[in-house]
Parts: C-alpha cells; structure tokens; sequence
C-alpha cells in the first residue's frame, strides 16, 4: 500500500519482503512451497526475495532434518526485530489514516476488512 512505502523504505524493505517477513512471524515455515502459499507467492518468485533476506540475516534456510530435500524457512533475532519495527511504523500511519473515524465507524471497518481478507484467502 502506497501509505506504508515510506516506512518500509527507511527500513530497507521492499512490500514482497515485508510481506514474507510478516508470515515467518508467527513460526519457521516447514518448508518453502508452504511459505509461499503463506504469502500469496509463486515459489519462483519467492527463492529471489529468500535470497535477499537471507544475505541480510534476516532469515535462514536449513536443512529439514525429517526430509532433506525441503528447506525450514526462520526468521532471525535481526529478521523479527526489523518486522516488529516496520509493524509499528505501519500501525503509526494506520492510526493517521483513522484519526477521522469515529469509534463506531472504525469497529465497521475493522470488521469489513476482515470480511474482504477472508473472502481474498478463500479464493
């Protein structure tokens, strides 16, 4: 979203790695095709932004030891402060973005944005 670019750009990070970065929050991914459904991401596309974030230390890749030929998929120390920080910056211009609502307004909001990402995860 075109409001959170400049908070995720003094962070260095681009939506796709925000994107990925913000999966791998809750758990390592059991393996990569599984961090890209996650995500919403063609395992294609997604090895390059793995690449990336690895090279910054952000992530790592291991061997899964119950089947060698996937990849565990973790954050890092470094990877879940950068997520954590770029998700306070974003609530920040979340909260900008509302300050026009009334109480009740933002609940009806909050609510219909729920309803919109399960209709989009159920697709």
């Amino acid at each position: 979203m075109k409001a959170e670019e400049p908070v995720l750009r003094a962070h260095e990070v681009e939506m796709w790695d925000y994107v990925v970065l913000t999966a791998l929050r809750e758990g390592p991914a059991p393996t990569q095709s599984e961090l890209a459904v996650s995500a919403g991401r063609d395992k294609t596309r997604l090895i390059p932004i793995l690449d990336r974030l690895e090279a910054r230390g952000l992530l790592r890749r291991t061997p899964d030891p119950a089947d060698r030929r996937n990849r565990v998929v973790a954050l890092t120390a470094d990877g879940r402060e950068l997520v954590e920080s770029c998700r306070a910056g974003i609530r920040e211009v979340e909260a900008e973005l509302l300050a026009g609502l009334d109480g009740h307004e933002r609940r009806t909001f909050v609510i219909v944005l729920d309803r919109l990402a399960d209709t989009a995860r159920d697709r």
